[in-house]
């Protein structure tokens, strides 16, 4: 058996296990994917300020987010399509985020439903929303997150138009995948996927059903650049704000004059943001930006993290420069495929070990004694 130690051996793992186009849509960003990779290499390249004789006997991970505890400042991010890397894969991570005590949020695009996610957990999660032109679906969708009693709303800035992802074009990604000779060869060699998953009773958008025509097999990157609302704006954070009662959490934040205007929004906290890389490619990396707007916010509204984490260390990193705490994503997916739900409490059991290490050897005792003075200076 594969000793699994990081979420790089889950991702190899996945890559194994799942057809090539479904690892790609997860691993994949925009154009030259230049930002996907600084987001890994900025991180990286932080380095961090070892201490001695400092007593860390007792630990602790404990954080929070909006006012809700967790076990560790870290949360599962919205993923689009988690149900195609692992049968009812959604409800496989809000279970195993449910059980180890951190906030799951469930994507617009998922394939499990907010109903689906709701029946099959005790505790509240959060649901992401895309705003599409049709107001009114999106007014559905808000409502159906009241009813499934969503303990926060995450709204999506950053994605009123679909940044290009090359890999998913050239693959052809479909929902449900399309049996091109192609794709169905490559699913041939994965039979461990296959089988659950044509077995499985959810294939298709959750969320959306009734809202996609049934006309066939439906292009993901087609419908979605078809319903995007180029329009939307700060007056659309305003109406939604007035419909949601709960705690607003605003992504995609990557300027510290948006950061300023989202802190004047009525919302409860933002996330520092590029979508992974996978939307504006060019952009900077999130982490390079975390400072900035954290100055620029200056303590008037909570300040996430999310891009290109994939270990405690990053977590530290973050939470160092200012960040109340992580999303992650890929980790997620990659670990969803490579073993369920299973999987993804491995991976979370790896990066709170990662995260527990490493703020021992920085002389760190709790989440609330991370500062920058955890971070060394110079080379």
């Amino acid at each position: 058996m594969t000793v699994i130690t990081t979420i790089d051996d889950l991702r190899e793992i996945a890559k194994r296990k799942i057809p090539r186009a479904i690892f790609d849509y997860a691993d994949g960003g925009a154009y030259m994917e230049t930002t996907l990779r600084a987001n890994r290499a900025d991180l990286l390249a932080i380095k961090l300020r070892q201490r001695v004789l400092i007593d860390v006997a007792e630990r602790s991970l404990a954080s929070s987010f909006v006012g809700q505890p967790a076990a560790m400042p870290l949360a599962i991010g919205p993923t689009g399509l988690a149900g195609l890397f692992h049968v009812d894969g959604e409800i496989c991570g809000a279970r195993a985020a449910e059980k180890f005590g951190i906030p799951f949020c469930l994507s617009t695009v998922s394939i499990c439903s907010i109903e689906d996610v709701r029946a099959s957990t005790q505790k509240p999660f959060w649901f992401q929303l895309y705003v599409m032109k049709d107001r009114g679906f999106a007014t559905s969708l808000i409502e159906r997150a009241k009813a499934a009693e969503c303990s926060a709303l995450v709204l999506t800035l950053d994605q009123q138009i679909q940044g290009q992802r090359h890999r998913d074009i050239k693959n052809g990604l479909t929902v449900p995948p399309r049996l091109t000779f192609a794709n169905a060869l490559n699913m041939l060699t994965k039979p461990g996927w296959a089988l659950p998953m044509l077995k499985g009773k959810r294939k298709n958008f959750g969320n959306l059903q009734g809202y996609i025509p049934d006309s066939g097999v439906t292009v993901l990157a087609q419908w979605i650049a078809s319903q995007l609302d180029a329009s939307l704006s700060w007056k659309d954070v305003a109406w939604i704000r007035s419909l949601w009662p709960g705690k607003l959490i605003l992504k995609g934040v990557l300027d510290a004059e948006d950061a300023k205007i989202a802190a004047s929004s009525g919302a409860d906290a933002i996330i520092v943001s590029n979508h992974g890389g996978r939307q504006l490619d060019g952009a900077r990396s999130t982490i390079s930006v975390l400072p900035e707007v954290v100055e620029a916010v200056d303590g008037k509204i909570e300040v996430l993290f999310d891009g290109g984490v994939r270990s405690g260390q990053d977590i530290l990193k973050a939470r160092a420069l200012g960040a109340q705490g992580c999303l992650i994503g890929r980790a997620f997916l990659y670990s969803l495929a490579a073993g369920g739900e299973a999987g993804v409490s491995r991976a979370l059991e790896i990066i709170a070990k990662e995260l527990d290490i490493s703020m021992a050897l920085t002389g760190t005792r709790n989440v609330d004694e991370i500062g920058p003075h955890t971070l060394a200076r110079g080379p």
